[in-house]
């Protein structure tokens, strides 16, 4: 479904990505950890269309994004749903508006149609009777579950979750752990998470990968990467301050 390969970035001097090469099955969870900084944030814009290496290719379900005009672009991006980390509700628009935001711009489906949609949606990820309330109304977990909902509302093929749990209390973040898992399963999506959060990864993921200073150093299972002896990775998912990686 993805296949990132020999992908670059730099931003002037900055070097961001060296050298990224990693492929996503169709179906799969992939979740890619990394401390800050490490390039997680412009590898996911790279999957979605927003930034273009200067080095490598980008293939998403077989079309390679670099020889894709505007149209072409769009039509790709239409694959993907994305739950921001934040949320990044509109602040303005109640909780159904905001669900069937994608629907009112991309389709001509009337109001009455998109508010059912996003009603079904926000079924399935546990909220029901809050159409009408306004994003200031909601809790941090609520948001990120109506967030999910607009994720999921154009169908896509493709769900990306930019750290889906941070600003979460552990049984609110466990609660999208499951909710993630739960949509996997029932729309067949493949998931791709950016996250620093190992009780995520761990649960969430079919594979893990490591990215640190723009390269990616080890992919596998969670198991493999618990058991790893990669002394860079064994540091970062134990989190000790002792080792190669210093603290910023």
């Amino acid at each position: 479904m993805i296949d990132i390969i020999n992908v670059h970035k730099g931003f002037g001097e900055q070097r961001v990505l060296r050298g990224v090469n990693l492929t996503i099955e169709k179906g799969e969870s992939m979740t890619v950890i990394g401390g800050s900084g490490s390039g997680k944030s412009v590898l996911l814009k790279h999957i979605i269309g927003l930034l273009f290496p200067d080095q490598g290719r980008v293939i998403i379900d077989g079309q390679e994004l670099n020889n894709l005009d505007q149209h072409g672009l769009n039509e790709v991006r239409k694959k993907f749903g994305m739950l921001f980390q934040m949320a990044a509700l509109f602040d303005s628009l109640s909780v159904w508006e905001n669900v069937g935001f994608s629907l009112k711009q991309h389709t001509k489906m009337s109001d009455q149609e998109i508010r059912a949609m996003a009603t079904e949606k926000l079924a399935l990820v546990g909220l029901k009777g809050i159409e009408d309330k306004m994003p200031a109304e909601l809790s941090g977990g609520m948001k990120k579950r109506v967030g999910l909902a607009r994720a999921i509302a154009i169908n896509p093929a493709i769900i990306l979750y930019d750290e889906p749990t941070t600003g979460l209390d552990p049984i609110s973040a466990d609660a999208i752990n499951d909710l993630i898992i739960d949509l996997r399963k029932k729309l067949g999506v493949t998931s791709v998470a950016i996250t620093h959060d190992m009780h995520s990864a761990y649960k969430i993921s079919d594979r893990i990968a490591m990215l640190y200073k723009g390269e990616i150093l080890e992919v596998g299972t969670p198991d493999q990467i618990r058991q790893t002896s990669h002394p860079i990775v064994h540091q970062f998912i134990t989190g000790s301050a002792v080792g190669p990686i210093t603290a910023d």
